[in-house]
């Protein structure tokens, strides 16, 4: 039996996608909201460019949220940046298959 093809390129797309389902289910935002500046993100990214659903897709969908929580005051921008730094320098720190953890 043959596996599907899997739907996200890889697992931080689904992780992003599921947390901005979530908050929209959790009534942290409406979904028209959410659309309009995921929709202005993909301009300024550059809407001639096929945006095929992989990491460029993501990159602006990560982009979009991050504004849009801070702008909700869900997310402090200073508190998301020092995360996003803390998990990259776990990640390139990591031993290739392993789990990466934060200290």
């Amino acid at each position: 039996m043959t596996r599907p093809d899997p739907v996200f390129d890889a697992p931080w797309h689904a992780q992003v996608f599921a947390l901005t389902v979530h908050l929209n289910e959790t009534g942290a935002f409406d979904w028209p909201d959410w659309a309009a500046r995921f929709g202005a993100t993909l301009k300024r990214h550059g809407v001639n460019r096929n945006l095929n659903g992989g990491e460029d897709y993501f990159v602006a969908w990560l982009e979009t949220l991050e504004g849009f929580l801070a702008d909700l005051a869900l997310a402090d921008p200073a508190d998301a940046a020092r995360l996003k730094a803390a998990w990259e320098a776990a990640y390139r720190a990591t031993p290739h298959g392993q789990p990466v953890r934060l200290s």
